[in-house]
């Protein structure tokens, strides 16, 4: 999803790397959630409310049966806010709620030091399909094919500042729902809200790639503080 879409201000906020607690008596997000994913490692991006368009990212490992949570950054959302992933459309604007697998990593730039998840490098004939009549909708395709048209996809080069890191959102990815969406990911931040996509600083987004790992069988949780779509029912 083309990010970047609107600028907006953005409080300064810095960066909480390391573990640390939850709240006296309040047990950590993980614990709260219906599901994790199953796997020991699990990024959760949680918003005040579904048409915010900032909140946190945290990332969280389990450790002898506890979840212990790794870091967390500021986090941007659609410029509309959020929506529950089932009912999303492509070109909203929206970022889908729900719990997601993350397939693989890609970057304009080389990946990080310590990374593991298999990770593209981004090319200039890399593209993310978002053609609703193609065969290759909501996928990297190197080069782009004949039946997906270029106004409806992505140029990942083009956005050097968003993509120089990025992991994808299994989001309508394993069995694609043509005009649900395409193209979600978690990035790094550009000047404002995203179209649709998690974004976070560039330092976090290299310590994200830098912790997950494939064996931990990672998810991301993505939803809102309390209501229909809050994190902890997914």
């Amino acid at each position: 999803m083309r990010p970047g879409v609107v600028a907006a201000l953005v409080s300064a906020s810095l960066l909480v790397l390391g573990a640390a607690p939850a709240g006296a008596g309040t047990p950590p997000l993980p614990v709260r959630m219906a599901d994790t994913g199953g796997g020991t490692q699990l990024i959760t991006a949680e918003a005040p409310r579904t048409g915010a368009t900032t909140g946190t990212v945290s990332w969280w490992d389990r450790r002898g049966g506890q979840w212990v949570r790794a870091g967390s950054a500021p986090a941007r959302f659609g410029a509309k806010g959020l929506v529950e992933g089932t009912a999303r459309e492509q070109g909203t604007n929206t970022t889908p709620t729900g719990l997601y697998g993350l397939p693989f990593a890609f970057g304009v730039q080389p990946a990080p030091a310590g990374t593991s998840v298999r990770y593209r490098r981004v090319h200039q004939d890399s593209w993310w399909c978002q053609d609703t009549a193609s065969f290759a909708y909501n996928r990297w395709t190197e080069p782009r094919p004949a039946d997906c048209r270029a106004a409806e996809s992505e140029h990942l080069m083009a956005y050097g500042t968003q993509y120089a890191h990025a992991l994808v959102v299994g989001f309508n990815y394993r069995h694609p729902v043509r005009g649900r969406g395409a193209g979600i990911f978690l990035h790094v931040n550009g000047a404002g809200a995203t179209a649709g996509c998690v974004s976070v600083p560039a330092e976090a987004m290299r310590r994200i790639l830098g912790w997950v790992r494939p064996a931990a069988r990672p998810h991301i949780a993505i939803g809102t503080t309390g209501g229909a779509t809050a994190i902890t029912r997914y």
